[in-house]
């Protein structure tokens, strides 16, 4: 079903889903380095999917369908003294790459920049031209 979307609907969209993007992302460093007791337990990396919302007139924005979990196995390490070690003596460490998610974060940030230009623009726009029409 195609809808009728605006400027303002297609950037605000898209500003929201790239929020839930850098929530994730910011999310997944704060766990960077957590341990856990069990592989199952073990934190893993968090990632949006997005879905495409078509609009009329071959219009398109986007929208968050899911948060999936990363297929990265924690890493698992002998640590008898941890106090969240199991029987054996091991602890699982989360299944983050750091770097990859500082990468992640700038190029969030920069796609959030971008939508937020475009209304700006949109919004100036609409203003010149009311201005024009005095």
């Amino acid at each position: 079903m195609a809808e009728n979307l605006s400027i303002f609907d297609i950037s605000g969209r898209a500003m929201a889903a790239q929020l839930v993007r850098l929530n994730t992302t910011a999310s997944n460093l704060a766990n960077a380095g957590t341990v856990s007791g069990s592989e199952g337990t073990a934190f893993r990396s968090m990632k949006p999917v997005f879905r495409t919302i078509m609009g009329e007139a071959g219009k398109a924005t986007v929208q968050v369908d899911r948060i999936d979990n990363g297929t990265t196995a924690p890493v698992k390490r002998y640590q008898p003294d941890h106090p969240l070690a199991d029987k054996e003596g091991n602890v699982w460490e989360a299944a983050v790459d750091s770097a990859a998610e500082m990468v992640e974060m700038l190029e969030t940030s920069r796609q959030y920049q971008n939508n937020v230009q475009v209304l700006a623009t949109a919004k100036g726009l609409i203003s010149e031209t009311l201005r024009l029409g005095q």
